[in-house]
């Protein structure tokens, strides 16, 4: 936990779930900058909305305005409301919203944490910008390595003229004036693909992905290694897709085992969506699957797996860290029951075999090649 000091007062912050030996901060160099320009120049007054606040550090600090925060993250959205207890604030200070959601028909100020996805960012200014008016005060924020021109241009053409601010601490403010008479061409997401002959028993089947999903318009190398080698198995087994993305594995797995019942499982809301809509157009009526928004598998039954399937990610927002993929391997532990196994796809080089060992007792190289591993490990 770090504290955030403003010019009104100190916040005592943390990202979900708390890990004392998180060497992260909740909040940044682009949150604060925004944080200060608001206290100093703008009239926080109104309906305000927050796209993409990582974890709740603007909402909290903005909570007596009772902000909307518009968060694809359940991990995020979850630190907000703890965030919000944390400090003494209450818990319906602040509206909390998914991409998935309606969002506000009128907006007065729009925040924005600039996104490491341009495609989601693009997405929520096509979703907000009708509620977006001429006196909107309108302003971004992130990092000057996340603010690129493609993100200027962004604004520029789904919100209205666009510059930036000096940098300060590494960090730049974007300003934006609304122009709601401007033209805006339709929203071009969800895309949809066709998947390559050698994706297994999925290749040929059409793939939805919403805004922000990783590689949208193709499958990954890391998901295609994988989908040469899952377990061949039949019957009743119960498998999750964790840290499912599109759901294209979960999806192979149902395919080559239809007896099998799926359970989809990602933090993002975008990503269970694609999930789902990939699913029900691939599948018939019969087909068994569940769909959970969640912090892995946190909440999941002991024993309640038989095959859990994980393409754990390697990033959270810009920093590198092995701390997702470890909570999904400990939290697989607990769900799958004796004899139950996970198989992993990842970098060769992140070591995954290596936390395995400690968390499993056991693990075993299925496939490899130069740049991928595939890993799976019993639970005894």
């Amino acid at each position: 936990m770090n504290r955030l000091t403003t010019s009104e007062a100190g916040y005592d912050l943390a990202r979900f779930p708390e890990d004392p030996r998180d060497p992260f901060r909740a909040w940044d160099a682009a949150d604060a900058y925004l944080l200060q320009h608001l206290a100093e120049a703008v009239d926080v007054s109104g309906n305000v909305v927050v796209i993409g606040d990582r974890w709740g550090a603007l909402s909290t600090v903005l909570a007596a305005h009772r902000p909307v925060q518009i968060s694809d993250s359940y991990l995020g959205q979850r630190a907000t409301a703890a965030n919000l207890e944390r400090n003494g604030l209450p818990a319906d200070a602040v509206r909390l919203l998914s991409p998935r959601d309606t969002p506000p028909d009128r907006v007065d100020v729009l925040l924005v944490r600039v996104p490491k996805s341009l495609a989601f960012l693009e997405d929520q200014l096509h979703r907000i910008a009708p509620a977006v008016h001429a006196g909107t005060v309108v302003a971004g924020t992130g990092m000057v390595k996340e603010i690129h021109t493609s993100t200027l241009n962004l604004f520029e053409r789904l919100i209205g003229p666009t510059r930036t601010s000096l940098a300060v601490r590494k960090a730049r403010l974007i300003h934006c004036a609304p122009d709601p008479a401007l033209p805006r061409t339709p929203s071009p997401w969800p895309l949809r693909y066709e998947l390559p002959p050698d994706a297994g028993a999925a290749a040929g089947r059409t793939v939805t992905n919403h805004a922000g999903i990783f590689c949208a318009d193709r499958l990954d190398i890391g998901t295609r290694f994988f989908l040469k080698h899952l377990p061949d198995r039949t019957g009743p087994d119960r498998v999750v897709d964790l840290g499912c993305g599109n759901g294209v594995v979960g999806l192979a797995a149902a395919l080559a085992n239809p007896d099998a019942t799926l359970t989809f499982v990602d933090e993002s809301h975008q990503a269970v969506a694609s999930a789902e809509a990939t699913f029900r157009e691939n599948t018939g009526p019969d087909a068994r699957a569940r769909f959970v928004v969640g912090d892995a598998l946190a909440g999941a039954e002991p024993g309640s797996a038989d095959l859990v399937l994980n393409n754990p990610p390697f990033h959270s927002h810009q920093a590198t860290t092995d701390a997702t993929a470890r909570s999904m391997f400990r939290g697989a532990r607990r769900a799958l029951r004796p004899g139950g196994e996970l198989w992993v796809v990842a970098n060769r080089h992140l070591g995954h075999h290596a936390t395995l060992r400690r968390v499993f007792g056991n693990c075993e190289t299925v496939a490899g090649d130069p740049k991928f591993v595939v890993l799976r490990a019993v639970r005894r």
